[in-house]
């Protein structure tokens, strides 16, 4: 009985062995991990269209080629549907920073390893040499990305690395966590960050920077055109009369007409200067090279170190389960964002701790979100899940969006509106959320007084009272955009620059719209209007007519004519016209989202193409209405709802599409192409001059 129990130890023992082996080689997501993704390949592969998607990746790779100079070849990749990269796998992405790395890092599952190869070969650089390693090889296909691959897995690795600088405050070195995990041996002294002495005022050298300033103006010459004329202007000014026009309180800047930016040209007067040549010192070359040289060694090796650890695993990824809680397999997308890593962490948590309520904003973004994103047929949905990783905070800000509800704001929907904003929150529970940020934030500096401070707030507020001027519920209606013409003054200079007034008038979008929200003391906001009437200056702006108190300005050269506002039936209105107010009849799709604008904590829509439509007198060159037009012909509707469930605060936004695409994922791309082939116009107008 003794053997076969020891037996059945031995053999317990040695398969757990195995077990923990195993899973030790499996390749875990590095702990400073802020960002994880997936991507489901196997849906979302169905859904591109390569004979629409691969002429245009062949597009912009031929631009890119023409713009880098050192390449004169021609791309020699013209399928990228054939990559060797297995488009229906799951790829996993991930991204890391710290005080001195920041680095992004993509796996794939490669389906032709030769294929893949080719590829890489026409990416990299000419002569490029690969590295050949017992487990893997890799190529440097830049400074700063790195490309690892086998015959059935790839790793793209793009990191950014910045030498820690020496923090004043606290008088001392920060430490460089990226050369801190490197092998002391294979880092090389680094001398081209040690600071130089401060050296004296060199007039030379001023002059060389400033001709330097000339031609980078020079290189975008067409943004700068005015300004150089302008300048110009001035220094002959300033010859003949030793000093600058006198300015008026309407305007700090000298200005000059766009005809006479065109009558004279900036590099007429100088064209001695655009022929001069200006070389780099050979002292700041040689240090930049040095400083380019030493940083590429401590990314190479950061960049091998991370290739080692993967391809001497078995390749499967170990993600936390905090990462993954909220992901939905049937996702084409699945996205993890750690908020309060990014903010708290690294140089971003350094800087905030030189503030003295540091502890405090720490906590507010000590959050992370997930992301799940699905392109259907109809429409593109996108499902956020938002949680604070302190439990009470979390559960104080859930109460918030438990609130009542109210069918007196939803009856402002209506059939022609352009879209919505509905709020149905507690107010009186947004205190509680307040107190529970400031609550345990430890033994910082101003603890003692932040407690007492709170306590105070307490006792001095009275939550309730507040929670009834505007417990929490409310609406913002855009009903249509309008167009009027307005006056307005422009400045001018004549040949004498003598300045001078130019009465113009030009088109403005006026928004006809309503804000309404539930109060429960209406004496209240009647107090604040008829304070609004009874003031000395205001009364100049503000009156009253029958229920409503009206706001105007004399001048009516604003985007919005008149104001209405006025309290009724426990509903505080503010409109941009009185029949605003009025409850329309409403069909099944704007009762549809009237009830949704009741239900949910936070709700909306948005008709991007009647917003359009409104704002079509803002594009005035061919080329914006061209791309108003297509826009205005494809984009869709926009609609929104938040509530509390699974123990965080979710959202979906649903855009629904309005063309014969395949699907949302090709709409995006074939509405894309279109908009790239207009912004190509202009340049190919000019090749046919």
């Amino acid at each position: 009985m003794k053997s076969i129990f020891k037996k059945t130890q031995k053999i317990t023992l040695l398969l757990f062995g195995f077990v923990l082996v195993f899973a030790q080689q499996k390749m875990k997501i590095p702990n400073d991990a802020a960002f994880y993704m997936e991507i489901n390949g196997k849906q979302l592969n169905k859904k591109i269209s390569w004979d629409k998607f691969n002429p245009f990746l062949q597009e912009i790779s031929k631009k890119k080629h023409k713009k880098d100079k050192e390449n004169k070849e021609k791309p020699s990749w013209n399928d990228y549907s054939k990559t060797g990269i297995k488009y229906d796998g799951t790829q996993y992405h991930y991204g890391t920073f710290n005080d001195s790395v920041q680095a992004y890092t993509a796996y794939f599952i490669l389906d032709n390893k030769e294929k893949f190869q080719e590829f890489i070969n026409s990416t990299k650089k000419n002569g490029q040499e690969v590295t050949k390693k017992s487990k893997y090889s890799y190529v440097d296909i830049d400074d700063d990305i790195f490309v690892a691959w086998n015959g059935n897995r790839a790793v793209v690795s793009v990191i950014n690395y910045t030498k820690p600088y020496k923090d004043v405050l606290a008088d001392e070195v920060m430490v460089d966590s990226a050369v801190a995990v490197i092998d002391s041996s294979a880092v090389v002294v680094d001398t081209a960050y040690a600071a130089e002495p401060e050296r004296p005022f060199d007039y030379k050298e001023e002059i060389q920077s400033l001709k330097g300033d000339i031609k980078y103006l020079r290189e975008s010459i067409k943004d700068n055109n005015n300004e150089i004329v302008r300048i110009q202007k001035d220094i002959k000014y300033l010859q003949k009369h030793h000093a600058y026009p006198e300015e008026k309180k309407s305007t700090t800047d000298t200005v000059y007409s766009e005809d006479e930016a065109v009558k004279e040209d900036p590099t007429a007067n100088d064209e001695e200067m655009e022929h001069e040549e200006y070389a780099i010192d050979p002292d700041a070359q040689k240090e930049m090279d040095s400083i380019r040289i030493e940083k590429f060694k401590v990314i190479k090796k950061l960049a091998e170190d991370s290739f080692d650890q993967y391809f001497n695993s078995n390749l499967d990824l170990e993600v936390p389960q905090q990462m993954r809680a909220f992901r939905d397999a049937n996702a084409d997308v699945f996205v993890y964002t750690d908020y309060g890593r990014i903010v708290n962490e690294g140089i971003y948590g350094k800087l905030m701790k030189t503030y003295n309520y540091a502890q405090f904003f720490q906590k507010i973004y000590n959050s992370n979100s997930s992301y799940n994103l699905y392109f259907d047929k109809d429409k593109v949905k996108l499902v956020n899940n938002y949680q604070h990783k302190d439990a009470e905070v979390q559960k104080n800000i859930a109460a918030i969006y438990k609130g009542k509800k109210n069918k007196k704001l939803t009856a402002l929907i209506n059939d022609k509106s352009l879209g919505y904003y509905s709020v149905n929150l507690n107010g009186a529970k947004s205190f509680d959320m307040v107190y529970s940020l400031f609550k345990d934030l430890g033994d910082g500096e101003y603890q003692k007084e932040m407690e007492l401070m709170m306590e105070t707030m307490k006792i001095v507020l009275d939550e309730e009272a507040i929670a009834k001027i505007a417990p929490g519920n409310g609406i913002f209606v855009l009903n249509e955009l309008k167009s009027k013409k307005v006056d307005y003054t422009d400045y001018d200079y004549d040949d004498d620059y003598n300045e001078k007034e130019v009465k113009k008038t030009k088109d403005v979008v006026v928004p006809n719209f309503t804000f309404a929200f539930a109060t429960e003391n209406e004496g209240y906001w009647n107090r604040v209007f008829n304070l609004l009437i009874t003031n000395k200056k205001l009364s100049k702006k503000f009156t009253k007519k029958g229920e409503f108190y009206s706001f105007k300005d004399p001048k009516d050269n604003g985007y919005l004519d008149q104001m209405f506002f006025t309290v009724k039936d426990g509903i505080v209105y503010l409109t941009t016209s009185a029949e605003n107010i009025i409850p329309k009849d409403q069909s099944e799709v704007s009762k549809k989202w009237a009830k949704d604008a009741a239900k949910y904590p936070l709700s909306g829509r948005l008709d991007i193409q009647k917003l359009l439509i409104g704002m079509e007198k803002e594009f005035k060159s061919t080329s914006e209405k061209k791309m108003l037009d297509l826009f205005r012909k494809n984009v869709g509707e926009v609609n929104f709802k938040t509530e509390v469930k699974s123990e965080s605060i979710e959202t979906e936004m649903d855009y629904n599409i309005k063309d014969s695409s395949d699907n949302s994922l090709m709409y995006f791309f074939n509405l894309f192409d279109e908009a790239y082939k207009i912004m190509q116009e202009p340049e190919k107008a000019l090749k046919t001059l």
